[in-house]
């Protein structure tokens, strides 16, 4: 980990929704980061001006390449620019990654619950990731709360990965527009939804929640009051309607 700015070069940038984009940064001489750590990206105007932001690390590999996806703020400084404008050949100045609480590691031995609000799901990707790449044969279970179908992340991986893979599986909550042929009408998450979708009190499993700050304080509430132990939640929250990007 490193806590120096130094500069990356922009390898690729694919749009994940139509306000948010996956961009690829080559990192000379990384060595390595855990799943669930950030990274934080400086961008200076001509006349001196800077604005710093922070960004969760999507992937999860040991080599110089890692993936930030960023949601675009109308009335963003930095998160405009890196979805519309930033373009491949470029260079962008970071810092990290960096982060060792809000994190998995393979060793970790226990189930793992992920819940995610919109793209709170970033850190979280990283985890699941990191986890199918290892030995590790824990059981994680994502519980993905959306607006909409249009607004998801990584959706055709997530839909390979629930379907292909016996570690992991994944449930999904619509608040506003639901796919077609879905069982229920949308409807914002409810404690009721939340325990009929995730590991149950007695399976032990670390929990990690990422999401507007609203949700993250919602959520992690309710599972104190079902009974879950505090000391294995773990909440990274963000602002606003898509971080402090």
């Amino acid at each position: 980990m490193s806590t120096m700015w130094r500069v990356a070069d922009v390898v690729s940038g694919v749009p994940e929704t139509e306000t948010s984009r996956t961009i690829g940064l080559r990192v000379a001489g990384l060595d390595g980061y855990l799943a669930g750590q950030h990274i934080d990206i400086r961008l200076t105007a001509d006349d001196g001006y800077t604005a710093v932001r922070s960004y969760s690390v999507a992937t999860a590999r040991m080599d110089e390449v890692l993936e930030i996806t960023v949601a675009e703020l109308a009335d963003g400084e930095v998160s405009p620019y890196l979805v519309r404008d930033l373009a491949v050949g470029d260079q962008l100045e970071i810092r990290g990654p960096v982060g060792g609480w809000f994190v998995w590691r393979p060793s970790d031995p226990n189930p793992v619950q992920l819940i995610a609000g919109g793209s709170g799901v970033v850190p979280l990707m990283s985890m699941v990731r990191a986890h199918e790449a290892s030995s590790n044969p824990s059981q994680f279970r994502l519980l993905y709360s959306l607006k909409s179908p249009e607004a998801g992340f990584y959706q055709e991986e997530l839909r390979a990965l629930g379907a292909e893979s016996s570690r992991f599986s994944v449930d999904y909550v619509y608040t506003r527009s639901v796919p077609a042929g879905w069982p229920s009408a949308p409807a914002r998450l409810t404690a009721g939804t939340l325990l009929a979708n995730i590991l149950p009190v007695d399976a032990a499993p670390d929990i990690f929640v990422c999401g507007q700050t609203v949700f993250v304080e919602t959520v992690a509430e309710w599972l104190v009051q079902a009974g879950y132990p505090a000391a294995t939640i773990k909440t990274e929250r963000f602002g606003g309607t898509g971080g402090t990007r």
